[in-house]
Order: structure tokens, then C-alpha cells, then sequence
């Protein structure tokens, strides 16, 4: 990011000058572009994306933002700093780096910044990305999401919010602030620009970011959960060559007791989840990539084509090169 921008996100606004002087809030939109349901603010679609699909905009400092919900999905990224929210009634901090999607609906407030504190709003109403989206993506490629999602912890499966823990991944980091960038530049086709930027973000984000949901879950479960989340991380990274007795050395436990709690817990067997994470990762190129389907077995780790074959028709109902046939015919 330039300088120049840089300067223009801390310099502040009349309003902030305001709320410093005051600490008191000063709403930041005209009385059009909410309504307010049991007293609370809900933003509204109508004046956020009249000549446009996204909307993005400097969170203003030195006064706490009241309790509000969305029609439409909120992107908060910590460009510097850190931010304090209430969300969904559970305290959150967001640190710099960081990125806090709400979905539709979801209520937060969010409390006083200061000075070194830069919070940078992205408003976007493209249906087709919603943390439904999101998890599928994520479910798609990974015994742990899949699992985390199957797993109900005090009754509620999933949450309306995510925050994505990406503030060490570079490439991310790019991706926003070329967003940020392209939108208060405001140059020819920056509106395009942006709206090409939003997928490339969101899939980045579920192929690299570990995600608070993970986190905060893992916290809930006793030692045998704990144990089976380990080891299905352990399959995501070395499926093509792991074993139970490899895990069970790794990890520390005894080789039949792990055995059984992978059974009790997934109500798979330690070979079939190892074989579903090779499906996955076979599926995954077959779908993304051109290489040949006998190529995709092998760095895979399965070494019996016709026994892959089998597995995988079982898994996605059909072969692999009527999968790949059908995902181009969708792309196109």
C-alpha cells in the first residue's frame, strides 16, 4: 500500500474529530440507510449498493459503535492495530492481520478505536459467497472441517461468523490491500478489479487460513476429541504415506487405544479416513487441474489403480473423468 494512502486511512474525518473530542458515537450514515428492529440498527441493502455491488470504507475511531446487523455479508480486516467487538454476545478480538466475515443477520457492536487503530469495512451482497459457501469449500478438502462441523458443542453446529486467522500468509494480505487500494483510488475498472479480487480472497482464505471456529470448538472437547482432531490433522498432512503405527508414535499414544477412538469419535476406521483424505486430494485435482487421472493416483498415495477407482466411485458416485467433464461443463 502507498504512502499516500496510508496517510489518507489515519488522517481523521470531521466525524472522528468529533468522537474524539467527545467519545461519543456519531452515526456515520444518513437515517435512510437503516431501520431499527427492538432498538437495534440493521443496515440496509438499498443505500450501501445503489450504483454498486461492494462498498468499502475506514472504520471511524474513538467511539464505541452500537450493537447492529446487516442485510448483506460484512468483511472487517485489521489493516493496524487491534479491534474489540461483541459478537453474537461472545467477546472477540480481532488482531491486526486479521479477517472477520458476518454473515447476513449477524449482530456485533464494535468498541472505541484509537489513534493506531485502522479497521477497514467490506460491504458485498454477492449471494453466492456466505459462510454456507465457505464451509462447503472447506468441508470439501478436509477431515478436520468436516469433522467440527458434525460435532455439536452445546447444541449449535455452526456460528454466524468466522475469523480467519491470516495475518502471517502474505499473498492474503496482497489480495486486501490491492482491494483497499483499488476502491479509494477509485481508477478505471476499479469496481471490476474488486469484484475479481472477492473469490481469489475467499478461496485463499479457506485453502490456507486455520479459522477461529476451529480453534474455539477444539477448546470444548475432552482428551479423546482432542486426540482424534490431531489425528485427523495429521492425515491432512502426510495421508499419502501415514500409518496408525506412524500416527500413534507422532502423537504419542498407544496404537490400540488411538485405533478405537477413531472409530468411536468418526465412526470410520483409521484406514478409511486415511483413504478419504487421498479422495479428497485426488478429487481436488481432477477438478482444478489437467494431469493425467493415472498421475493424480500416484501422488496421492494409492498404489492399486483399480482398488482407487472403486473407493472413489463409492465416495462421489461417478468416475473421475465424468467428475472432470462435469466441472468444466459448469465452468464454462
Amino acid at each position: 500500500m502507498n504512502e499516500r494512502l496510508k496517510k489518507q486511512l489515519y488522517r481523521l474525518n470531521a466525524k472522528e474529530k468529533q468522537q474524539k473530542e467527545t467519545g461519543e458515537f456519531l452515526m456515520d450514515y444518513p437515517k435512510k440507510s437503516f431501520s431499527k428492529e427492538d432498538g437495534t440498527m440493521n443496515l440496509l441493502n438499498e443505500y450501501f449498493f445503489r450504483n454498486k455491488d461492494i462498498y468499502v470504507s475506514k472504520h471511524n475511531r474513538f467511539a464505541d459503535y452500537p450493537t447492529h446487523s446487516h442485510q448483506f455479508l460484512e468483511l472487517n480486516y485489521m489493516l493496524r492495530g487491534n479491534s474489540h467487538q461483541l459478537i453474537e454476545g461472545k467477546e472477540e478480538v480481532l488482531q491486526e492481520g486479521e479477517l472477520l466475515l458476518l454473515d447476513i443477520g449477524c449482530h456485533h457492536s464494535i468498541a472505541a478505536l484509537g489513534e493506531e487503530d485502522i479497521l477497514i469495512n467490506i460491504l458485498f451482497r454477492d449471494q453466492s459467497i456466505n459462510l454456507e459457501w465457505l464451509t462447503g469449500m472447506k468441508k470439501k478438502n478436509s477431515l478436520v472441517y468436516d469433522f467440527l462441523l458434525n460435532s455439536a458443542v452445546d447444541g449449535n453446529r455452526m456460528k454466524k461468523y468466522i475469523i480467519f486467522k491470516s495475518a502471517n500468509i502474505p499473498h492474503i494480505k496482497q489480495i486486501l490491500e490491492q482491494i483497499i487500494t483499488e476502491y479509494f483510488q477509485d481508477e478505471e475498472f476499479s469496481t471490476k478489479m474488486i469484484t475479481l479480487y472477492l473469490p481469489i480472497l475467499f478461496t485463499e482464505l479457506v485453502r490456507k487460513c486455520d479459522t477461529y471456529l476451529s480453534d474455539e470448538v477444539k477448546s470444548l472437547y475432552s482428551d479423546s476429541h482432542n486426540a482424534a482432531l490431531s489425528t485427523l490433522k495429521l492425515i491432512e498432512q502426510e495421508y499419502r504415506d501415514i500409518t496408525l503405527g506412524k500416527a500413534a508414535e507422532t502423537l504419542g499414544y498407544n496404537k490400540n487405544y488411538l485405533s478405537n477412538v477413531m472409530k468411536q469419535k468418526t465412526g470410520q476406521t483409521f484406514t478409511e479416513l486415511v483413504n478419504k483424505q487421498k479422495l479428497l486430494a485426488a478429487d481436488l485435482l481432477i477438478e482444478s487441474t489437467s494431469m493425467p487421472i493415472s498421475e493424480i493416483i500416484e501422488q496421492v498415495g494409492f498404489q492399486n489403480k483399480t482398488y482407487f477407482y472403486s473407493l472413489y466411485k463409492a465416495q462421489f458416485g461417478g468416475l473421475p473423468l465424468d467428475r472432470r467433464k462435469k466441472e468444466q461443463a459448469t465452468a464454462k
